[in-house]
Parts: structure tokens; sequence; C-alpha cells
């Protein structure tokens, strides 16, 4: 593939396709996936391109669905200087505010590893990320690239109550994952933390926090048509949410 966006030089890009495995989202359902081959230098550059194009990060590794008869994982990212909370959103955000964000570079400490294993054992017992362990967390969360960032969210007793991987490219950031206290229910601190970046957006004045795959029969991914608007990306264009989906 040569990639060309607008204003950046030309370059080619291999890429390799999986064999069909089991939907992770989707009951009785095969999926493929493209990914870029891992000796490609990961550049800021690349990345902005393919991100534009509906690749996600995990790791090293940039991905995207390439099943041969489905579509239900459809890239989306909302449109910050367009966003409006919700009722509920606003309640959820002036709950939080007691909260300190810190953004500080990945590195691996027994305290993030403590809280990642805790959520995963309560929230993702049936996930192809169960059971967790030391090298899946480096692996798939500590990234040693400038643009790549931890943010610590802490209460006023300093106890670690969440963090979200984030990555910061040129055209707005890019929601990795968030992992939290499975005891802070009524906190919401996984929404918490996408209307936080949303706000960091804002102040950076970047245009879009992307959110990954929206998927619509699968409860754990269609949560992300709850922050509008929204834009989807159809046929290689970025939409509006809804106008795709009237």
């Amino acid at each position: 593939m040569t990639s060309n966006t607008p204003g950046e030089k030309a370059f080619s890009l291999r890429f390799y396709q999986t064999m069909p495995h089991a939907c992770s989202y989707l009951p009785n359902r095969e999926a493929t996936t493209l990914f870029l081959d891992p000796q490609q230098p990961l550049t800021l550059e690349v990345y902005d391109s393919l991100t534009q194009v509906g690749f996600r990060r995990s790791g090293r590794h940039l991905y995207r669905p390439h099943c041969q008869n489905c579509n239900a994982c459809q890239s989306v990212r909302i449109s910050v200087p367009e966003f409006k909370p919700s009722r509920q959103q606003r309640k959820i955000w002036n709950r939080n505010q007691d909260l300190t964000a810190w953004v500080v570079n990945t590195r691996f400490t027994e305290e993030y590893y403590a809280l990642y294993e805790e959520y995963l054992e309560a929230r993702h017992a049936d996930g192809d990320m169960y059971p967790p362990s030391v090298e899946q967390f480096r692996s798939f969360l500590l990234l040693s690239e400038p643009w790549a960032r931890l943010v610590e969210f802490r209460d006023e007793q300093h106890q670690l109550l969440a963090v979200a991987a984030m990555d910061r490219l040129s055209r707005g950031l890019s929601a990795i994952y968030t992992f939290y206290s499975p005891e802070e229910n009524r906190r919401s601190l996984g929404v918490y933390a996408v209307l936080w970046q949303i706000e960091l957006a804002k102040k950076l004045g970047l245009p879009h926090v992307y959110l990954g795959y929206w998927i619509k029969n699968c409860r754990k991914m269609n949560y992300k048509q709850n922050y509008q608007p929204l834009e989807i990306l159809q046929q290689q264009e970025w939409i509006p949410f809804k106008e795709a989906n009237d």
C-alpha cells in the first residue's frame, strides 16, 4: 500500500492479514484482522495516516478489522468542538471533580498492575485478555513513544482509582484503554476518563477524540454512541453518526 495523505510525503507500507479466528465481540462469527507489518517503524506520520482510515493501536501494532462478510466494527470519533455532554454525563463530570489527573510517561508500577489485575478480574473475566499477566500489561500499554501517555486519576487521599492510556496524534487524541477500580461504580470512571480526554483535546486545540470501534449489537462497544456529535468512518469518509444510522 502506498499512502499519500494531503500535505504529507508518500510512503509505502506492508500489511499482513490473519487467518480467520473466533470473533471477540459477536457470537458465532469469524473475524479477520489486517496488521501493519511489525517491521515498519511506528512513526507518528504513519500512525496519523492509518488512523484516518480506521486503524487502531494495540501495543506496537496498528490493526483494523478486515472481515469478508461482516462490517459490524466501525471506527468512530468524537467531534470535540461540537461535543455537548448529556445530562447524565454532566452529572458524572461533577461527581468526579474531587479527582486529580496526572499525565505521565508510560511505565510499569506495581500500583498500576494491581489495579489492572483487579479490573480485568472483576469486569472482563470472560474476555480475551483474561487472565491478566505482567507481560500482557507491558506489551499492551507501555509503549515508549513521545506521543504515548498514561493518565492517572487519584482521589484526595492520593489513592489511584483509574488509569487511561492515550495517544496524542496531530489530528486528535486516541483513547486506547482505561482500567479502574471496580469498587467505585457510582463514579462511572470509564465515562469520566473519556470526558476528561475531550476536555484535554479542547485545551490542546485538537478536533477529535478517537474511540476505536463501535459495534451496534455488542453491549461492550455500543456505549460509544452516547458521545455526541459522533462521526463514523464509512467508505473511507468520516460522516455524522446520526446521518449514517437514520
